[in-house]
């Protein structure tokens, strides 16, 4: 069982963002950018998708594979406390999504929050807290782990050598912000190197056909263009 929690505590880390051309990632508290309903139908869909492993034809490989089909494993999706309550309160804690929040305040200070949302003044006592709830069956046995935001959870999730994975949604054109997320490209220049990977590669990271290039949502007479994007730790 130590194994295990052990296991989860150090599980590989996935960044899920949109960000602007100049990597703007929100205003006020909320979104530049008119609501893109294919691309938050894009984030769900896939922070909700538990992987399935290849089939290897090895008895442990096809039990782990029937595990996950039976629905006894979940993603887990960290977010901070200002993400937390930008998300409306009949949406919250995200659905068939074990929640995370990251907050230097204490949990008896954070309103009504749901007993099974797990609390912690950062994401590595965040992971470990984690690994007690699956260890004590408060909690599935946790798939991919993905970090949400804001740009303070980012910044420190960019730190740790376990996040692995940006999944990012390139926003193709500029909006007036004042949170911004990280230069991935920047980061290249500290040993940290990212690099892009394809389209294929991307479809098979998320367990489905993704839109190849870029995609547009019109919201009155504003057309919104994007694409998704999948960058990878060297």
């Amino acid at each position: 069982m130590a194994e295990n929690n052990m296991s989860v505590a150090h599980t590989s880390l996935t960044l899920i963002v949109a960000a602007t051309v100049k990597n703007g990632i929100g205003k006020n508290g909320g979104l530049p950018w008119p609501m893109l309903k294919k691309e938050m139908a894009y984030f769900a869909r896939v922070t909700k998708r538990v992987p399935t492993p290849n089939n290897t034809g090895s008895v442990q490989s096809d039990a782990l594979k029937s595990a996950i089909l039976d629905g006894t494993r979940q993603n887990a999706v960290i977010m901070g406390r200002k993400t937390w309550e930008s998300i409306p309160p009949k949406f919250r804690p995200l659905k068939d999504r074990t929640n995370v929040v990251i907050s230097s305040q204490d949990r008896s200070k954070l309103g009504d929050m749901p007993e099974d949302v797990i609390v912690a003044s950062d994401i590595a006592s965040g992971l470990e807290a984690l690994s007690e709830a699956v260890t004590a069956g408060k909690a599935l046995p946790i798939g991919r782990a993905y970090v949400i935001g804001g740009s303070s959870i980012y910044k420190a999730a960019l730190d740790l050598e376990q996040t692995k994975h940006v999944l990012l949604t390139r926003i193709n054109r500029d909006y007036d912000c004042d949170t911004f997320f990280s230069s991935l490209e920047d980061r290249s220049d500290e040993g940290n190197g990212w690099q892009r990977v394809g389209h294929k590669r991307l479809s098979a990271f998320v367990g489905e056909d993704v839109h190849e290039g870029l995609m547009a949502e019109t919201h009155g007479e504003e057309e919104v263009r994007y694409e998704f994007q999948l960058y990878e730790r060297r």
